[in-house]
């Protein structure tokens, strides 16, 4: 690593810093965001309901990552999302081409999630409390779309889904051990492009909730070792080398199944589509300039498999654009790190991208990434990881990438 722990003074207390283990539940409503007129043509019913429940560790602060987050909390959780509320249905336009429309409301179903988090203090004051977290884990959706009985249901695609969360928080303790909780949480789920549709749901919304302390103390009283100063590393500056596999189904062949193909032949409105492969490579100037945070700006490679199935569907529709299957973008990147682990995020803009009328018409500009990555220290900083590429929040790609900091 980068950074290394200060070495512990002498306990001044017979206690032995250890980790706590509370729990928490809450329930949260709100509503399936409409970010888009396409979305709003077809999305009626949007109310949403979830319950969730989950395990929280609290290190002690002679955790020298606890200590610089101010007294962080880490856990696991399970959330049950009630989305059978929501309803969508197309009415007949010309907007939809040689769909034929369905006589009944499509439904979303029902969501359970499983996920980590983790939660940071913004400040405590008397009884107050109010944090910050951010989640990430996997999902299992009832009723992805299919074209018997859900057949306007564009927001999911397929029972495995991918899981993004964010939420900020207020807890009043009414005792030691138990505080009441409110706040608002924003909630992602999608299939990382892996098939077809992939709008993607986003829900946000207020919740309440109840958390449980154990040994109703602060995590700076349950530490006899504070540490109050941030190591320094010697090396702030480093280079990170990323390669990247991964996969995608094309947004152009949904269209063209859906819109674009009679209704009596075979791929007329299908639910499974091919998965191309895709590569990418990364080259980052990264800056440590905290134990807990890193940025920089890196240059992003991608070559997509794809591009000569964009090309021949364009011909065929007797448009004429440029393709290529590479892509380059320059991008903004930010790492926030416990111990070895850290959550990867990144902004870029293309300099270069020729992916058909599809993507110049229907795609941003610009892109997103947000994944994890594990680094071994004694592999000479080796890491593994996974991310998922979007444009606007919707996914484009999902990869699984192997590094090398230098």
């Amino acid at each position: 690593m980068l950074f290394s722990a200060p070495v512990a003074a002498a306990q001044t207390t017979d206690t032995v810093p250890r980790t706590t283990v509370g729990w928490a539940v809450d329930v949260a409503v709100g509503k399936v965001l409409r970010p888009d007129e396409y979305v709003r043509m077809w999305l009626h019913d949007n109310d949403v309901q979830t319950f969730g429940a989950e395990m929280r560790f609290t290190p002690p602060l002679s955790d020298p990552f606890a200590s610089d987050y101010g007294g962080a909390t880490l856990g696991a959780g399970l959330r049950y999302g009630r989305y059978r509320g929501v309803t969508m249905r197309k009415s007949p336009s010309p907007e939809w081409g040689m769909a034929q429309m369905a006589d009944y409301d499509s439904h979303m179903g029902d969501i359970v999630t499983a996920y980590a988090f983790f939660e940071r203090p913004l400040f405590r004051k008397g009884r107050w409390e109010a944090d910050y977290r951010l989640d990430i884990g996997l999902g299992w959706g009832s009723r992805p779309y299919n074209k018997r009985n859900n057949v306007d249901n564009e927001i999911i695609g397929s029972n495995l889904l991918v899981y993004f969360g964010a939420g900020l928080h207020a807890t009043y303790f009414v005792s030691p051990r138990l505080g009441l909780r409110a706040g608002l949480e924003f909630a992602h789920h999608s299939n990382g492009a892996l098939n077809r549709p992939n709008k993607g749901v986003n829900f946000f919304g207020p919740m309440v909730g109840v958390i449980h302390r154990p040994d109703g103390e602060r995590p700076e009283s349950r530490s006899p070792v504070v540490v109050t100063e941030q190591a320094k590393s010697k090396k702030p500056w480093y280079v990170t080398l990323t390669l990247g596999f991964g996969g995608k189904t094309l947004l152009e062949d949904w269209l063209r199944t859906q819109y674009n193909t009679p209704p009596d032949e075979k791929g007329y409105r299908k639910e499974s589509f091919h998965v191309c492969y895709a590569l990418t490579a990364q080259a980052d100037v990264m800056w440590r300039y905290a134990r807990r945070w890193s940025s920089g700006v890196g240059v992003d490679v991608f070559y997509a498999s794809a591009a000569n199935r964009i090309r021949d569907l364009d011909r065929a529709d007797g448009r004429e654009e440029r393709h290529s299957p590479w892509s380059v973008g320059l991008a903004a990147k930010h790492e926030v790190w416990w111990h070895n682990l850290a959550l990867t995020m990144s902004l870029g803009v293309y300099l270069y991208r020729h992916m058909g009328f599809t993507a110049r018409t229907e795609e941003k500009p610009y892109y997103e990434r947000i994944g994890l990555k594990y680094v071994f220290p004694r592999l000479h900083g080796l890491s593994v990881g996974a991310n998922v590429k979007a444009h606007f929040t919707k996914a484009d790609q999902t990869e699984v990438t192997l590094g090398i900091r230098i």
